[in-house]
């Protein structure tokens, strides 16, 4: 088992993570009447993609000898309806100056884009990945 959920009423659950133990709240967005008061399961969707990128990025930085330590994701979910979904996830990169190389940079971008949950989010949805270093 992975996670166990429990629904503590008025849109909020409680998620565990089984292995550690660990704890996230989500709660339903203030746009589909929720408080807003912790991520929305939508919301952990789009921040799983940017952490999944940047947890790959540090694999093969660690892998080819080149710090990333400080890097940055702001992330950005765009929903749509009719259904209600996430149409785009933008994903904007901030390295610490570190004058990377364009072998480097190569390697950073197409880490990104090759982690487990960006090949597992819908080709439907838009994915915007900008990088700045």
């Amino acid at each position: 088992m992975t996670a166990e959920i429990i629904y503590r009423g008025e849109l909020r659950n409680e998620l565990t993570h089984t292995l550690s133990g660990d704890r996230i709240v989500t709660d339903a967005p203030l746009d589909n009447q929720g408080k807003g008061e912790a991520f929305s399961p939508t919301d952990l969707v789009a921040a799983a993609s940017g952490a999944c990128a940047l947890t790959i990025i540090g694999i093969a930085a660690r892998t080819h000898g080149f710090q990333i330590e400080g890097t940055k994701v702001e992330v950005t979910k765009v929903m749509a309806s009719n259904p209600r979904r996430i149409s785009e996830i933008q994903l904007n990169f901030q390295l610490p100056a570190n004058n990377y190389s364009d072998k480097e940079k190569q390697v950073i971008e197409r880490s990104a884009w090759t982690c487990p949950v960006m090949l597992s989010i819908h080709p439907d949805i838009k994915k915007d990945l900008r990088f700045l270093y």
